[in-house]
């Protein structure tokens, strides 16, 4: 059981067939701009194909993992399952946006910098993993070179969500799309959630199918391979995640004990929250929500909401949760957290493979890394 709380205020879920009615309405008024908006994308994406733009390739392995849609499909899960699958053997780096950062241009990421300064992912990355290089530029085509100029002993370079960015040719192409919410079901931009046509599927080289039911079948995987219908030289992959116990923000050395007995208020500010409320309802006795668009910047007055929410919480056993992305931006107010005493608790996430499929997925990023020429 879990409570949707509202910014503002409580609101309760619509009946399913009238948020299907009010979907489909949406999707029709919105049509004509997801036509035109599909014109520019499609034009675009033409002057590539024929060679009138091009991608530019480099001397170094570089290995694109992203999606169709906006947001929520697990790209930075499965960019950690990448550094930890690569880096005790060679020098990884990566590259990201810096999305909804503060700053211009590219930049070297520290442990000591906040999100503001760099983007939660690629803080999240350096706390993380604090011996790989991690680099934030608006421009790929410039920030690759300069990687290479800097750390001339980089091996690969792993871009993060840049399937759509073809100013640069990756050697490996890795396109994730979720298996509740697939890219052949949905629709382009604003009417749906596509940023390319669905046929732009094609660009990819290794195809994973994420956020799967951890529970999964033969059958559930067939019928998704035939939706999706990949070309010839083309794989698939089915991953889900593997929850880990949340750990104290500021001092992950405590960590917390779901139960079912404890009431959990779930902060949040990311793309898609269902997996993670399906796993925590199943952990705990009841989970609030406490809702945010994606990349959100929480305010003064947001974790003043949180801590009334929080008190307001009758349970003896009671935390607030957030994710490990949502940590770096609720990290802004450290002082505040930790001198009102609100113990907010980050949960780890790694991706797993279905079906023993992990060490096939493993070799195929051994195999382009082996053949790769520059």
């Amino acid at each position: 059981m879990y409570v949707l709380i509202a910014i503002s205020d409580f609101r309760f879920p619509a009946s399913d067939f009238a948020q299907m009615i009010q979907r489909t309405l949406v999707q029709i008024l919105l049509a004509p701009f997801s036509l035109l908006y599909g014109l520019g994308v499609g034009i675009r994406n033409a002057l590539y194909s024929r060679g009138l733009l091009k991608g530019v390739e480099f001397n170094v392995p570089v290995i694109s993992v992203g999606n169709l849609s906006v947001g929520g499909a697990g790209k930075t899960p499965h960019i950690e399952y990448l550094i930890r699958l690569l880096k005790d053997y060679i020098e990884v780096a990566t590259l990201s946006r810096g999305y909804r950062r503060k700053t211009k241009g590219f930049l070297t990421v520290q442990r000591r910098m906040n999100a503001e300064q760099v983007g939660d992912e690629p803080l999240q990355f350096k706390r993380k993993f604090p011996d790989i290089l991690v680099t934030v530029s608006e421009s790929r085509t410039f920030a690759i070179p300069k990687i290479m100029m800097d750390r001339p002993e980089t091996q690969v370079i792993l871009l993060d969500d840049a399937f759509q960015h073809r100013s640069v040719r990756p050697g490996l192409n890795i396109l994730l799309t979720e298996y509740s919410r697939p890219f052949t079901r949905d629709y382009l931009l604003p009417s749906g959630r596509l940023r390319e046509w669905r046929s732009a599927y094609r660009r990819a080289d290794i195809i994973i199918v994420s956020k799967c039911p951890v529970e999964m079948n033969v059958e559930q995987k067939e019928a998704m391979i035939r939706e999706i219908n990949p070309f010839p030289h083309q794989k698939i992959y089915f991953s889900y995640y593997q929850y880990g116990k949340p750990y104290y923000i500021f001092n992950p050395r405590y960590v917390l004990e779901l139960h079912s007995e404890m009431e959990v208020l779930l902060i949040s500010a990311i793309a898609n929250t269902d997996y993670l409320v399906e796993y925590l309802d199943e952990q705990a006795g009841e989970v609030r929500i406490l809702e945010y668009e994606d990349h959100h910047y929480f305010t003064k007055y947001d974790v003043g909401q949180l801590k009334a929410k929080f008190d307001q919480m009758e349970s003896e056993s009671k935390a607030i949760i957030t994710t490990e992305k949502d940590a770096m931006r609720l990290e802004l107010h450290r002082q505040f957290l930790i001198g009102d005493r609100i113990p907010v608790f980050a949960i780890p996430v790694e991706v797993q493979f279905h079906f023993g499929e992990g060490e096939q997925f493993g070799q195929d990023v051994r195999d382009f890394l082996l053949n790769f020429k520059a």
